[in-house]
């Protein structure tokens, strides 16, 4: 079902409302409280408020953050989060088309590599129960299990989370951004290379 926002949240009338500064929006991880005048006056007063307030750092970031989002366009590009989960699933498949270009080859005599259409768990507090639709580049080894890929993958001087899915391992690309596509590939391919699979 649909999961209000925060402005929803706060337009109903609600007198405090509370989320999280990373996730979604974005930014530092940091606990935020809105409300109603009189309500964050009486929750500043509480000497706890001394010992959860954030730093002056995190606070930098945040306001930073919600600057961002002035430009309701320009945000969806900017915070990572919200660039995953509005890109289109177009955008998406040639990701992950470019990717198996550069693996295919240099793995064809270690796994098959190949495109499926699978979903992305939005997860997290917001959306627990949002799947979207999405294009994962798929590897299925010849000499190991998909479970030693998996940690061979893991164990990476940078390392590569996937998931397994019907016994491949999968690598969502609408979690890969354009400027990752090169090293992922590197360390796809350094997997296989590096323990002679």
């Amino acid at each position: 079902g649909h999961e209000p926002t925060v402005s929803e949240v706060v337009s109903s009338g609600v007198d405090v409302v509370t989320f999280s500064g990373d996730k979604l929006l974005g930014g530092p991880q940091a606990g935020l409280i809105v409300g109603t005048k009189d309500i964050i006056a009486k929750i500043k007063k509480n000497p706890m408020n001394r010992a959860l307030r954030i730093d002056k750092f995190t606070l930098a970031g945040l306001e930073a953050t919600l600057r961002l989002y002035y430009d309701q366009l320009a945000v969806f590009k900017t915070i990572p989060t919200l660039a995953m989960l509005s890109a289109p699933l177009e955008a998406i498949t040639k990701k992950a088309c470019r990717l198996v270009r550069q693996i295919k080859k240099p793995l064809a005599e270690s796994c098959y590599v190949y495109t499926i259409d699978t979903e992305s768990k939005v997860g997290g507090g917001a959306m627990p129960e949002r799947n979207l639709p999405t294009k994962a580049v798929a590897l299925k080894p010849f000499k190991l299990t998909v479970n030693e890929l998996e940690e061979s993958l893991r164990k990476q001087r940078i390392p590569v989370i996937g998931r397994i899915e019907n016994d491949q391992f999968i690598l969502d690309m609408r979690t890969v951004s354009d400027r990752e596509i090169v090293e992922l590939a590197t360390c796809l391919i350094g997997a296989f290379v590096n323990t002679k699979l």
